[in-house]
């Protein structure tokens, strides 16, 4: 399978007023890529994982009248749901697609896995490029950017994710709308490839 990009209308799919109408849209337009980008991210995640992966399609089932924000793919190793376990995310925005490594507040052991990482905090903190961008809220837009963040910074963000109930960690890359990255299918995978790749060892670390 293919996947040729993303195009302006993929992000003009979050003004699109209604719930029912914005669903159809993301379904017609965004899931079909999505099922795209997930067919390739898959097999390239079990092999450096070694496990079997699976795809989830963010399905908003929740949602009753307020449309979605965002919509997203998920990849983890449990076929049954993504959310109780580390996994991995490419989502858009109306004005960014966002590439995570994420822990979101339904881990059932997410204190124990947050004190893995602040054990060590010295090393994620230097391994993870400076280009990247932090986040403490999947729901939000706003991101930390790894540049403007000092080792103590950092430190504080694990800290808030094992001590606050509903703090997140997501770690990855934010792409604005308007790069050509995303126009052109092949480059943005390769970028998803090798994001993940640098995010590793922080998953491998967590699931020790």
């Amino acid at each position: 399978m293919t996947f040729n990009g993303f195009k302006q209308e993929d992000f003009q799919t979050f003004f699109i007023e209604g719930l029912d109408e914005r669903m159809e849209a993301i379904k017609e337009n965004i899931q079909p890529k999505f099922r795209k980008i997930g067919s390739i991210l898959t097999d390239d995640l079990a092999v450096l994982t070694g496990n079997e992966m699976y795809l989830h399609i963010a399905k908003h089932a929740r949602r009753t009248v307020n449309p979605p924000k965002d919509t997203w793919l998920a990849i983890c190793h449990d076929k049954r749901g993504y959310k109780k376990h580390p996994h991995f995310q490419v989502g858009l925005f109306d004005d960014h697609v966002f590439i995570w490594l994420a822990y979101i507040y339904e881990l059932p052991n997410k204190e124990e896995m947050a004190e893995k990482l602040l054990k060590h905090t010295d090393k994620i903190f230097k391994d993870i490029p400076r280009e990247y961008v932090l986040s403490q809220d999947h729901m939000k837009k706003d991101s930390l950017k790894m540049d403007e963040l000092s080792r103590s910074d950092f430190e504080k963000v694990l800290q808030r994710f094992k001590n606050v109930k509903k703090a997140e960690f997501l770690v990855g890359r934010h792409f604005s709308a308007n790069d050509p990255l995303l126009k052109d299918g092949e480059a943005f995978i390769h970028t998803v490839k090798e994001t993940y790749q640098t995010l590793m060892p922080i998953y491998r670390l967590s699931l020790q």
